[in-house]
């Protein structure tokens, strides 16, 4: 009897266990039911989505896409010209010969002027380390490197061989202002050494040239000369702040 009645106890103990904690919660056997507890589906949904929200405020952000440069190819046309008033060049004989050698230094600084000749623009100023002297070609091989001053329109540097005898193609390093970021190459051609040179810039990476700039050029010849007006640098023939 007394079995009987500890079965009868047994079986109402698992009714009330069964009542106090549903199927949706599995009981761990051998330890109180209110210990461990594997939680239902709708829960480890919840849970599920805590951890995609967490990754998702943890995530590394893709970095932003950097905007591609300009490859549309604009044309400049500028004139050097020396006009005997700037003590240039210098000619400085490092290699203590008497022939230009191996070393030698040549600074030197310029005007410049649009490819119609109308308006003065600035100058340009720069270094040639001498190469190699050509007897057979009367003349030299020079590194050189040297910047374009606009004004206002900021600058243009430009680096490479520099012929004397023959025109040469430079790298464009570099600038300032309106062409900053700017790259491309620039055709020097001698007209008369040095005292005249004629330069056509192939430019890329900038937004389109100012107006003021873009200019159909004179074609180059010994004989050419700026307008008076330029030449005198009067208002109405300079860019803003040309740099003289």
């Amino acid at each position: 009897m007394a079995a009987f009645t500890n079965s009868i106890r047994s079986i109402t103990h698992k009714a009330q266990l069964s009542a106090a904690f549903p199927s949706s919660a599995k009981v761990i056997s051998g330890f109180p039911a209110n210990h461990f507890k594997i939680p239902a589906n709708n829960n480890c949904r919840r849970f599920s989505r805590g951890l995609s929200t967490q990754a998702f405020f943890f995530r590394k952000p893709k970095p932003a896409a950097e905007p591609s440069r300009p490859t549309k190819v604009q044309e400049l046309y500028v004139y050097e010209i020396n006009e005997r008033d700037r003590s240039s060049p210098a000619y400085l004989r490092l290699s203590q010969k008497e022939v230009n050698s191996l070393g030698d230094l040549v600074p030197f600084s310029n005007k410049l002027y649009s490819g119609d000749l109308q308006k003065r623009l600035g100058i340009t100023a720069g270094l040639c380390v001498l190469i190699q002297h050509s007897p057979d070609k009367k003349g030299d091989r020079y590194e050189a490197m040297y910047s374009f001053y606009f004004g206002d329109y900021g600058h243009i540097s430009v680096q490479g061989s520099y012929l004397t005898y023959a025109d040469t193609v430079l790298a464009v390093t570099g600038g300032s202002g309106v062409f900053e970021g700017v790259y491309g190459s620039v055709k020097l051609k001698q007209i008369v050494f040095p005292f005249k040179l004629f330069y056509t810039f192939y430019l890329k990476g900038i937004k389109d040239l100012p107006a003021e700039l873009v200019v159909t050029p004179v074609e180059p010849t010994p004989a050419v000369e700026p307008s008076p007006a330029a030449k005198a640098a009067e208002p109405q023939a300079t860019i803003s702040n040309f740099t003289n």
